[in-house]
C-alpha cells in the first residue's frame, strides 16, 4: 500500500538517516581520538585525526545511502 502519502515519511525517513550517519560516525571519531589523546598524552593530534576519519566515514556512509535509496547501487 505505497500511496502518495507515504512520500513524506519517505523523505523524512532518509533525511533522519543522513543526519545521524554524519553526526554519529563524526562524533564516535571524535572521543575515540580524545580516548587515544589522553593514552598518549598528545593533545590535539589524534582528536584531529578522528575528527576526519569521522567525517570520511559519514561522508562515504551517506553515499552509500543515498545510492541505495535511490537505486543506483
Amino acid at each position: 500500500m505505497m500511496g502518495k502519502n507515504q512520500k513524506p515519511f519517505h523523505a523524512i525517513a532518509l533525511t533522519s538517516a543522513i543526519v545521524s550517519n554524519l553526526s554519529g560516525c563524526t562524533l564516535v571519531g571524535i572521543f575515540f581520538g580524545r580516548w587515544i589523546d589522553q593514552k598518549l598524552g598528545l593533545s590535539p593530534l589524534f582528536l584531529i585525526i578522528g575528527l576526519m576519519i569521522g567525517l570520511g566515514a559519514g561522508v562515504y556512509g551517506t553515499i552509500y545511502l543515498v545510492n541505495k535509496y535511490t537505486g543506483d547501487l
